[in-house]
C-alpha cells in the first residue's frame, strides 16, 4: 500500500545527503567499483499497454507489485519525491530510503531515477523506464549501479545481489502485468 510520509519524515529524507558521489551516472557509462545491472524486456504491445505500464511505474505500483510497501512524499513520482520503501514486515523489514532525482514523461518514454539515502542497504542509483517503440512494442528498462551500504550487505554481498535480482524480476512482473492487463489498445 502507498501511504504519505509524515511531514517531518519527508523533510528529514529531503534534506539527507545521497550516499554516493556519482549522481546521474545511470544516464551514461556506469561507474567502476559498483555492481552493475541492466535489464530490458518487452512487456506488452500498444499505446494502452504503454500507458498502463507507465502509470504503474510512476505511482509506485511497480514497487507494490514487487511486495514492497511505500511511504512517499508524493503519490505520483516527481523530481524531489522521497520515499521510504520497505521489504518485509515489522522490525525485521528492510528500510529502503530513496530520493527521486529525475523524471521523464515523454510521449514514447516515461520513467524516473532515484538515488539511495542514509539507511538504505545499498549505495547507488537506479533508473526505471517504459518505452513505446515505433512498432508498438512496449519495453521495461532498468539500469542500476550499487554496492553495499550497510554492514550486512557488505559482508553478505552475494546474498544481497541475489535479493536484488529477485526484486528486479518482481518489478518486471508487476510492469508486465499492468501492460498485459491493459491490452494492446
Amino acid at each position: 500500500m502507498v501511504e504519505l510520509l509524515a511531514p517531518g519524515a519527508a523533510l528529514a529524507l529531503q534534506t539527507a545527503p545521497l550516499t554516493y558521489p556519482e549522481i546521474g551516472a545511470t544516464r551514461g557509462p556506469l561507474p567502476a567499483g559498483y555492481h552493475h545491472q541492466h535489464v530490458s524486456a518487452r512487456v506488452g504491445t500498444g499505446r494502452a499497454a504503454f500507458e498502463a505500464a507507465a502509470e504503474t511505474l510512476l505511482t509506485w505500483g511497480m514497487h507494490e507489485g514487487a511486495g514492497l510497501t511505500a511511504r512517499v512524499s508524493d503519490r505520483r513520482v516527481r523530481t524531489g519525491t522521497v520515499a521510504e520503501l520497505r521489504l518485509g514486515l515489522g522490525p525485521l523489514g528492510l528500510r529502503i530510503p530513496v530520493r527521486v532525482l529525475e523524471v521523464v514523461e515523454d510521449e514514447q518514454r516515461r520513467g524516473f531515477v532515484y538515488g539511495t539515502l542514509p539507511g538504505h542497504p545499498e549505495r547507488g542509483e537506479e533508473s526505471f523506464a517504459v518505452e513505446l517503440a515505433a512498432d508498438g512494442a512496449v519495453f521495461f528498462d532498468l539500469v542500476a549501479f550499487s554496492r553495499g551500504g550497510r554492514w550486512f550487505t557488505v559482508l553478505g554481498a552475494p546474498v544481497a545481489r541475489a535479493g536484488q535480482y529477485l526484486v528486479t524480476e518482481r518489478y518486471l512482473d508487476a510492469v508486465r502485468t499492468a501492460a498485459q492487463d491493459a491490452g494492446p489498445g
